[in-house]
């Protein structure tokens, strides 16, 4: 090789590969560039463009309800209310910068503010420090999927210290319960933060800065009056708070017919029975979405208020006789020897149609802030506690008697002490010699009754000797108190109503007790339908707490039109002979009308010509204090049913004082209630037929 030839230098080759394969990668960049603009280009623009709709729905008012003379019983007082909608692309930062400023322009209260609100609170306020109180071998164990996010987060809330959120004050704290309710409602579904108390200061001050908190809005919501008071309260039901939302054990079952868990809901009684009626229409809200900015509304349908209901109930009836009701237990309780007496039901009831007049009950209770005892509402033991009645369902013992063939009309029966094998005599008050079955209704002779239900039973009565009855009469004798609404539920339009109960214990004697009332228990609104089918001929009706149900009222606030009318529902008929239902009825009547009647002496002589059927139960004391006694405490119940005029029914009434008194003296406290009540009933109807009282006119007009 020559001397001083030079090598060639391979790093210029090296060069022109490396910018080969960098004009090759720009090439295919830039290729790939223009066949995403030119060929995917209006897919992609298309796709920043694109929208998102969603539905969001708007509470309305829940309906009113009237009483049958079109009275409010139940409205809705409008309130001023704050709210907030979270929308998609709301951060946690900026619903706390707009709580600040909410904070500064109203009063919130903070005593709803729990330990994890303040704790979340905090660590949204201090991420640095949040982020410090998890450790790298935490954070490792996520990436392998050994703990998920939501582990950290917990572990987060865990360590937040006692002295980390002593640092709040006073002002923070409400920060804390406004960003609380923000952060407790749905997308696009405004949330209350404020609705009692709203002064008009905070209205204004709000209205004026609502630029500044991007989801507040001013708007008027609402809440539940009552308009007579405590007055049939337990009856007419609750409504769960805008808090409350929907109560936890139906959330399923509300979530599936287009609710929302904040939504306001009836929990009990003729709120909840009707919810589907008074809950309304809520308006439905399209919010148009872009990139997460709601750039469009569309209301798609016009909400509408709860159609409205009008109750069977008569208000100033049922106000009249609560008063008496309470009259009374005082009296009674200041005789003396009553101290387990503590409450008092009457029900009044159309025997026609079936519509409940009055559904009336008080009992003495301790307020629970004052530590006094008070009379309070207790118009739900109507329908859901029950009682051995006495001699009241006999018109059902002497009507089966019939229908089985034991006795016909006019058959008779010698009243005297019955001697039955190894038990005490059973008798009636006193021997009344021979009795027929009008008589015996009249005179309440246990005996009469006593005899029948041997016969039902395919017994007979040897002095001393076992009766010998068929087992099978105590379901013979129940299936047909059945038939008048003894011991069955009467199908009343109210939630949780209690069939009574039954004595398990098929002995002789106890199907006799149970031919007099004084062995299976009944509610007064069984007794109350009981009478109503004697009253109307052998009918049973379906009682109604609704009698109309009505479209929303308008802008005037007047009545809307008729939606619904409640028809009379006939449950069974007794199916029997005229002349049956006609015996019972003529006994019922003398009780009230005749000389010897044990109701005589409170109707007898009264122009609306009443029929009855008194009843005195020896029973057990079970009530609330039955705990502070070793052993059963003797009592007595006392009971009156009926109904006016006998010839033409219009009212129909059963009373019920259970634990009168214990031993004696006697009292007639159920007799007393009865006359009053009806006194009341028929003084109100002639007032208002001489055109003294403006609800019989707000009737006449509807009509």
């Amino acid at each position: 090789m020559a001397k001083g030839k030079k090598k060639k230098n391979p790093i210029p080759f090296r060069l022109n590969i490396m910018f080969f394969l960098i004009f090759i990668l720009f090439s295919s960049l830039i290729i790939r560039l223009g066949i995403v603009q030119i060929v995917y280009g209006d897919d992609y623009l298309r796709e920043v463009d694109r929208t998102e709709n969603d539905v969001a729905n708007t509470p309305v008012p829940r309906g009113k309800m009237y009483d049958r003379n079109l009275n409010p019983v139940v409205d809705n007082e409008p309130r001023n209310a704050i709210t907030y909608t979270k929308y998609p692309n709301t951060k946690m930062a900026d619903m706390v910068k707009t709580a600040q400023v909410l904070a500064t322009l109203i009063e919130k209260d903070t005593k709803k503010v729990t330990l994890p609100d303040k704790k979340d609170f905090w660590i949204l306020k201090h991420p640095k420090e949040a982020e410090a109180l998890i450790t790298k071998a935490e954070r490792k164990k996520v990436v392998e999927t050994k703990l998920e996010q939501k582990d950290l987060y917990k572990l987060q809330m865990d360590r937040v210290t006692e002295e980390n959120i002593q640092e709040f004050t006073k002002d923070e704290l409400e920060v804390i319960a406004i960003f609380r309710e923000f952060n407790s409602g749905y997308a696009l579904t405004p949330s209350i933060v404020k609705n009692k108390d709203v002064t008009t200061k905070e209205y204004a001050r709000v209205s004026e800065h609502l630029d500044e908190m991007p989801g507040v809005d001013v708007t008027t919501d609402w809440e539940r009056t009552y308009k007579y008071d405590e007055t049939l309260r337990s009856v007419l039901g609750k409504v769960s708070s805008s808090e409350e939302g929907i109560p936890s054990e139906n959330i399923d079952f509300y979530l599936a017919r287009d609710y929302t868990r904040n939504d306001r809901v009836g929990k009990s009684y003729i709120e909840k029975q009707y919810e589907d009626v008074l809950r309304g229409q809520k308006t439905r809200v399209e919010n148009v979405l872009s990139k997460g900015e709601v750039i469009k509304t569309n209301t798609l349908t016009e909400g509408q208020s709860g159609k409205d209901l009008v109750l069977t109930i008569d208000m100033e009836l049922q106000q009249k006789v609560e008063a008496i009701i309470e009259s009374e237990l005082r009296r009674a309780k200041a005789r003396g020897n009553t101290y387990l007496l503590d409450r008092a039901f009457v029900v009044l009831m159309d025997p026609n149609t079936g519509e409940v007049l009055t559904m009336a009950g008080r009992q003495y209770g301790r307020n629970s802030e004052t530590g006094l005892t008070e009379m309070k509402d207790f118009a739900l033991g109507n329908i859901t506690t029950s009682y051995t009645m006495g001699s009241s369902v006999k018109g059902a013992t002497v009507y089966t008697g019939f229908q089985t063939g034991a006795i016909s009309p006019g058959t008779a029966f010698h009243d005297h002490p019955l001697l039955l094998a190894g038990a005490k005599p059973k008798k009636s008050y006193s021997p009344l010699g021979y009795v027929t079955d009008v008589t015996a209704l009249k005179k309440s002779s246990n005996v009469y009754m006593f005899m029948t239900a041997i016969r039902i039973g395919g017994g007979h009565y040897i002095p001393h000797r076992p009766l010998g009855i068929n087992k099978e009469a105590f379901s013979v004798m129940r299936n047909h108190y059945a038939q008048f609404g003894l011991g069955v539920r009467t199908g009343i339009d109210l939630p949780n109503e209690s069939v009574g109960f039954k004595g398990v214990d098929t002995k002789d004697g106890l199907l006799l007790d149970l031919s007099i009332g004084q062995y299976d228990t009944y509610t007064p609104m069984q007794l109350a339908q009981y009478v109503s089918t004697i009253a109307n001929g052998g009918k049973r009706l379906e009682p109604r707490m609704v009698r109309e149900i009505r479209n929303p009222s308008n802008e005037h606030n007047e009545l809307g039109s008729v939606f619904k009318t409640m028809s009379p529902k006939v449950l069974n008929d007794l199916g029997g002979k005229d002349v049956w239902i006609q015996r019972v009825q003529e006994g019922f009547r003398q009780v009230a009308q005749e000389p010897g009647g044990t109701a005589y002496k409170y109707f007898g002589g009264k122009s609306y010509r009443a029929a009855a059927k008194t009843g005195t139960a020896e029973a057990f004391y079970d009530g609330p204090r039955r705990n502070q006694y070793s052993e059963p405490v003797p009592t007595i119940n006392l009971t009156l049913v009926g109904y006016a005029p006998h010839n033409n029914p219009e009212v129909a009434f059963s009373v019920v004082v259970p634990w009168v008194y214990q031993g004696k003296p006697a009292d007639d406290i159920n007799k007393r209630i009865g006359e009053l009540t009806m006194d009341a009933y028929f003084k109100l109807k002639e007032k208002r037929a001489k055109g003294e009282s403006n609800a019989d006119k707000a009737v006449e007009s509807t009509q």
